[in-house]
């Protein structure tokens, strides 16, 4: 292998799309010689029919034309080899569930709902995209086997994961890493499992599914108290609860059981959310139009039955343009940042992401002298 050293310089700031980690880094870069001003590089695609060819194409040629020495780049691309790709795939990832390890910094936190109907999923997905937009590096997993959404809520519903042998690349939308039963599932047909391929496909998500390092992981889970609830509390056993209600009083109560799950799981519960609390009239007035303080009284209910302070993370009103938003696969956060609904998610995203995790229990690698 040839690697003139300026080249591979400007090489390592060219990401791979979808792994997002440098392709010198990744073994994709086979050769890189310079002579009389061209570039002649070869770069290894992970397969044949990379989805992403196009984009690490110009990328590569971008970033090596913007170095002073070189007047043309002549790329050729290449495929790697299985014992290449093998050898890419122990590098990046184990078996294990990298997000349950103690050591590691990820907050993982599940979007909860005592029932369907909530606005749950739209407020995931703008939750995901708000914190993506800060520059964190965010994680989704369509936790709601049987009534997946996110796909379309993000503009990808057509979106097919690559695959490296047995390890899967989720699509990215919008700064966001995502994966869904949605993507395997051809024409909208409905998934009918039980208990143990519910727990499976969750476990295939959490093992097979490569989202390198992030700083979060949100998990948009299915409405109530079943399987997947409980396969998240045994899969991911330091997750956190956020637990989506509307104002009004029933729905409040319903709420309080996703929560109150808590109490057998361990989980901690890290707010509730109030959606659709009133809607903003022509006149400038509101219309509280499913009641009003269901959020109030599910945090502090679930904080008599956990113990432990659970804050109403916020108040979203009624919105027209969310609704809009995730039928565009456009979040209210990214096309109307400025409205009065996206500027709660917002807030509540940073109330989210601001707590620090401690290093309680954590391996730092020090040693006494």
């Amino acid at each position: 292998m040839s690697l003139a050293p300026r080249l591979l310089e400007a090489l390592a700031t060219v990401q791979d799309p979808e792994l997002r980690r440098p392709i010198t880094e990744l073994g994709m870069v086979e050769s890189a010689v310079l002579a009389d001003g061209t570039a002649h590089v070869k770069v290894l695609l992970t397969i044949a029919a990379c989805p992403m060819r196009s984009t690490i194409e110009a990328d590569v040629s971008a970033a090596l034309a913007a170095l002073p020495e070189v007047t043309e780049v002549k790329l050729e691309l290449g495929v790697m080899s299985p014992a290449q790709r093998a050898e890419l795939r122990e590098s990046l990832k184990s078996r294990s569930i990298p997000f349950s390890d103690p050591s590691s910094l990820t907050r993982v936190i599940g979007i909860a709902s005592g029932k369907g109907g909530v606005g749950k999923s739209s407020l995931t997905a703008n939750l995901a995209c708000a914190m993506a937009a800060d520059g964190l590096r965010v994680g989704l997993i369509d936790a709601d086997v049987h009534g997946f959404s996110i796909p379309g809520l993000l503009g990808i519903p057509n979106a097919q994961p690559t695959r490296v042998d047995e390890m899967i690349l989720p699509p990215v939308a919008h700064g966001v890493k995502v994966i869904s039963i949605g993507m395997f599932v051809p024409d909208n047909k409905p998934v009918i499992w039980r208990g143990p391929m519910l727990h499976r496909a969750l476990e295939q998500f959490l093992t097979d599914v490569h989202f390198g390092d992030l700083d979060v992981l949100l998990l948009d889970l299915p409405p109530g108290t079943g399987d997947i609830a409980i396969s998240v509390s045994q899969l991911l056993p330091g997750s956190e609860l956020v637990v989506v209600t509307t104002p009004q009083a029933a729905a409040a109560q319903v709420a309080e059981r996703a929560g109150s799950i808590a109490v057998q799981t361990g989980q901690k519960v890290v707010g509730v959310i109030e959606n659709m609390s009133w809607l903003v009239l022509p006149d400038g007035s509101t219309m509280e139009v499913f009641g009003a303080g269901g959020g109030a009284e599910l945090a502090k209910r679930l904080e008599l039955v956990l113990g432990t302070e659970v804050p109403l993370l916020g108040q979203v009103p009624l919105d027209p343009m969310l609704r809009a938003g995730g039928d565009a696969g456009v979040p209210l956060v990214l096309s109307h940042p400025e409205s009065p609904a996206a500027a709660q998610i917002l807030a509540m995203s940073r109330a989210l992401t601001r707590r620090p995790r401690g290093l309680a229990g954590l391996k730092l690698g020090v040693t006494p002298v």
